[in-house]
């Protein structure tokens, strides 16, 4: 399933997954930057609740980022 649609825009209610499982110590995905049970519990989600993952997942991946380059 692709996360994007005709205008290249990721659609919320697709999963961040991208395919590149590795779950680090804490349960979250160095793929996606979403914890076990965010990934287990995605599909019961509302939209509302997607974007708020979505949005962590972005921040963690940048905090995960600014770990590496320090």
């Amino acid at each position: 399933m692709s996360n994007h649609n005709s205008n290249n825009q990721i659609k919320l209610t697709d999963s961040p997954c991208v395919r590149n499982c590795c779950l680090d110590s804490d349960d979250m995905c160095l793929g996606c930057f979403r914890y076990i049970d965010e990934i287990t519990s995605w599909r019961s989600y509302s939209d509302e609740e997607k974007q708020k993952i979505t949005t962590l997942c972005q921040q963690r991946q940048e905090d995960e980022q600014s770990k590496l380059n320090s």
